[in-house]
């Protein structure tokens, strides 16, 4: 199961991209996270589906200096992504 996570509010400066990885690398997901110039960060995840489920729950709550406003959800095909261990990526 793979999915594509757009996540808004105040989640840039807040350590949030770096809390996502370890979230993601303890759930054993691969895929990326980054920020984007819009303010948003966005990720791309995927893995058994309770492991890419439990990471979208956190998502709307991040690391506690976070606030989400919103996590938006895409379904994507698992076969785009990448088996590497889960990355953190440049801002774009």
């Amino acid at each position: 199961m793979a999915k594509h996570l757009i996540i808004t509010g105040i989640v840039q400066g807040v350590g949030y991209r770096a809390s996502f990885m370890y979230q993601a690398r303890a759930q054993h997901l691969s895929g990326w996270v980054r920020n984007r110039f819009n303010g948003s960060v966005e990720a791309i995840v995927s893995g058994d589906a309770q492991a890419v489920q439990a990471i979208i729950d956190w998502a709307w709550r991040g690391p506690s200096s976070a606030q989400v406003s919103d996590v938006v959800v895409i379904d994507v095909d698992d076969a785009l992504v990448s088996d590497e261990e889960f990355e953190m990526r440049a801002t774009e």
